[in-house]
């Protein structure tokens, strides 16, 4: 490339420059793979390259050519930076100048921008053909995850209209904790004390949450409540759970190969997640017929379980499993499946992302059992909404509705002593209040 200064480069230039520095450097490899040399090894190639390139660019400009350079031979190019920024908790590409991020639980507009759809298509490949994962005209979107566990789904052309799209849930570097949800409000000491001793007692718990509620991170965090000596089998669409167990079996579904064939859906892992002698089943996400094949684990001997679903509040989390047991193909009536469910499911934790971005645990909820053809609930904590700040934050109060669970007795055998005062309660009546048994 010709010796000249560039004060004010075109965007086509750059690119042209870019691209060409990329080559220079994949051509300096000689059959080496790049992930065998180090950052900073990569780094000094590029600079080599600039050196014989013969241009001269403003210095801020070139460090971030630069950086833009390494980041789409080592990373995943343009959003590389995002993906480093740990206030950042989502990335949405919506076409080649609309990428979008959440940040502190708000969403704003980028200045990134991919030199069009055909590097915003493969960024995808990059990132599910180590997976063995597919995406073209007939298979136009996929799931899968980064290796730091970071959620992606891909949308291609034709049912993405516009051109391919990319969202990708960021996976937390560091492991939240339970004292961290304290810490950010999402629920308070008693709440946290409570749910320990649900978990370690063996009570099979249902998280419920919308799209970005938090679900998998709360699950992530009850799960180490859950004692050393038990075995666990985790099955997930696409895995992000972090249990540090010993014993610990980890399944993950598996797409369909290029003749259709192959595939290995989440019903078919937790059917066979029964033959490994599992203490404790966790499912990532229920959505679909394997709700059914979930609580009939649940009722046979695999108490302590744990999964999520999709909803905006208990009862509607109790119904969603309804619909979903209702298309797993088994015919059974209504009836049946609520019963299914009722004696399954002890407790709903519901995870609610507000207005203002904030996540929180609104209902803690007791599946009671059932009176007539209805299963019965009752709310042991709740998150009452008080107004809105004039910083833009939701005012309200988490606080305990006074009513004792009845599997009480169960905390107390597993060595749990909870106090009135943990249920808004001093009244040593409430302890234990004369409620019909399940």
């Amino acid at each position: 490339m010709a010796d000249r200064e560039m004060d004010h480069p075109t965007a086509e230039q750059l690119a042209k420059l870019h691209e060409w520095l990329k080559a220079q450097v994949t051509q300096s490899y000689e059959g080496t793979s790049p992930s065998s040399l180090t950052p900073d090894e990569v780094r000094a190639r590029i600079d080599q390259a600039y050196e014989r390139a013969e241009v001269q660019l403003p210095s801020g400009m070139m460090e971030q050519l630069l950086a833009d350079v390494l980041n789409g031979l080592l990373g995943y190019g343009p959003i590389q930076p995002l993906l480093d920024d740990p206030q950042v908790t989502e990335v949405m590409v919506n076409g080649p100048k609309s990428v979008f991020v959440e940040r502190d639980g708000q969403l704003e507009l980028t200045s990134v921008v991919f030199d069009g759809d055909s590097e915003i298509l493969d960024l995808i490949d990059q990132i599910i053909t180590p997976l063995g994962r597919r995406i073209d005209a007939e298979n136009p979107t996929v799931d899968a995850r980064l290796p730091d566990g970071s959620r992606v789904n891909a949308v291609i052309p034709p049912v993405a209209i516009d051109g391919p799209s990319i969202t990708i849930r960021k996976f937390p570097k560091e492991r939240l904790r339970i004292d961290d949800l304290i810490a950010f409000e999402t629920l308070t000491p008693h709440m946290a004390d409570f749910l320990r001793a649900c978990v370690a007692s063996k009570l099979n718990v249902v998280v419920s949450g919308g799209t970005g509620s938090g679900k998998t991170t709360l699950l992530n965090i009850l799960s180490e409540f859950i004692p050393e000596g038990e075995r666990l089998v985790t099955i997930e669409d696409a895995a992000e759970l972090q249990l540090h167990h010993i014993n610990l079996v980890r399944l993950e579904t598996r797409a369909p190969n290029v003749d259709g064939e192959g595939e290995v859906p989440i019903r078919h892992l937790v059917r066979n997640a029964l033959r490994m002698r599992p203490d404790r089943i966790i499912v990532g996400e229920v959505r679909g017929g394997e709700a059914l094949d979930m609580l009939q684990a649940m009722n046979t001997g695999h108490d302590g379980s744990l999964t999520t679903v999709h909803a905006n509040s208990p009862r509607d989390a109790i119904s969603r499993l309804e619909t979903l047991c209702l298309v797993s193909g088994v015919l059974l009536p209504l009836k049946v499946v609520r019963e299914q469910i009722a004696s399954a499911v002890d407790l709903i934790v519901q995870q609610t992302r507000l207005r203002d971005g904030s996540r929180k645990v609104t209902a803690i909820s007791e599946v009671n059992g059932m009176e007539g053809d209805i299963v019965v609930m009752s709310d042991i904590f709740k998150f009452a909404e008080t107004g809105i700040g004039e910083d833009g934050k939701v005012i309200g109060e988490m606080k305990p509705t006074g009513i004792r669970p009845m599997f009480g007795q169960r905390l107390e055998a597993a060595g749990f002593k909870l106090t009135a005062e943990m249920f808004g309660s001093g009244d040593e009546s409430l302890l234990n209040p004369t409620r019909r048994s399940r």
